[in-house]
């Protein structure tokens, strides 16, 4: 089999997989073993032991995958052999904030993004908003679009699209509109672009968030597995820890080249869609630390309860695993 196919073969996430299937098997084998001690049965005993030899077996494969990966193809597999160095031809950006029923934040968002030096625009890509998300967006300087479409996934690709569309700009800074992001973080990003296609914010250092965030600790922790369960999947290139976060700065070349392999219909997924379908495409991603505060106003998404946050988290899960076709809807 050619090299290129075993260049792309994410065996360290199929090894993960078997590993933590072996893993889970083991317990449920001990379980078994552990109460037919307490209460004899020979039939009991016996499933035991089997499923604990089964367990060995997933535990061993999971491992010899993972070890192929990192000792043998990891070298071929790393995206870059130096670290890059491209600089844009224009420094100033386009920002493009989604809103959704954000009356209570996006005036002092857009006033926020407005005052930085870099920012030639802002976009506010309203998605069906029955307060007065717009006016208050038009009054504080931005310019606003309809999004008829409602979802997470068809706002930001609208707003994508949007942005991307200037000449008069290289970039594209992605943000929403309820001042859980701030942009005096503009300066950081542009420091990392010279060595990305993408730079994505990332809310992992715990200095640099506020107390009451609406990330609870259970997401945080969550948010950071499913990270790094991308990171598997694409074993050298790149470190990634923060999959939810919806700020982001990007070339435009980058986007428009990625644009037709998104699907807006993945919906409070789409953060996570975006970067693996960017990986997919042989984009170059880098994390960029950045700060992060309370929302101005009510969650609407993926951040409300712990419990929507599981099932967003297990649907980001199964699109990086299996696909993303059976998310979209």
């Amino acid at each position: 089999m050619q090299l290129s196919f075993w260049k792309t073969a994410p065996l360290l996430l199929y090894g993960v997989l078997f590993f933590l299937l072996g893993f889970a098997t083991c317990l449920i084998g001990t379980a078994f073993l552990l109460v037919s001690g307490i209460l004899p049965h020979t039939a009991g005993f016996a499933l035991g032991v089997k499923i604990v030899c089964c367990s060995g077996f997933c535990l061993w494969f999971g491992m010899a995958l993972g070890s192929v990966d990192l000792f043998v193809l990891l070298r071929y597999k790393r995206a870059e052999r130096r670290v890059g160095l491209n600089y844009p031809q224009v420094w100033d950006l386009t920002v493009v904030l989604t809103a959704y029923n954000d009356e209570l934040s996006i005036g002092p968002a857009v006033a926020d993004f407005r005052g930085h030096p870099r920012v030639r625009r802002v976009i506010v890509v309203d998605n069906n908003s029955i307060d007065a998300t717009k006016k208050n967006a038009v009054e504080a300087g931005a310019t606003v679009v309809f999004e008829a479409r409602q979802g997470y996934g068809y706002c930001v690709y609208r707003a994508l699209q949007e942005a991307s569309a200037f000449e008069d700009t290289e970039l594209t800074l992605l943000c929403e509109g309820d001042m859980t992001f701030r942009a005096y973080d503009i300066d950081k990003f542009l420091a990392y672009l010279p060595h990305a296609d993408i730079v994505n914010g990332t809310r992992i250092v715990e200095q640099l968030r506020s107390r009451d965030t609406q990330l609870t600790t259970f997401m945080y922790y969550g948010n950071f597995f499913v990270g790094k369960l991308l990171e598997v999947k694409y074993i050298g290139k790149g470190t990634f820890t923060d999959v939810g976060t919806t700020y982001k700065l990007c070339r435009n070349s980058a986007l428009r080249a990625l644009l037709p392999a998104l699907d807006p219909r993945v919906n409070l997924e789409f953060n996570a869609h975006f970067l693996d379908r960017a990986l997919a495409s042989g984009l170059r991603l880098v994390e960029c630390p950045v700060t992060f505060h309370d929302r101005v106003g009510v969650s609407k998404g993926g951040n409300s309860s712990n419990w929507r946050a599981v099932r967003v988290g297990l649907r980001m899960m199964a699109g990086i695993i299996c696909g993303w076709r059976s998310i979209g809807k």
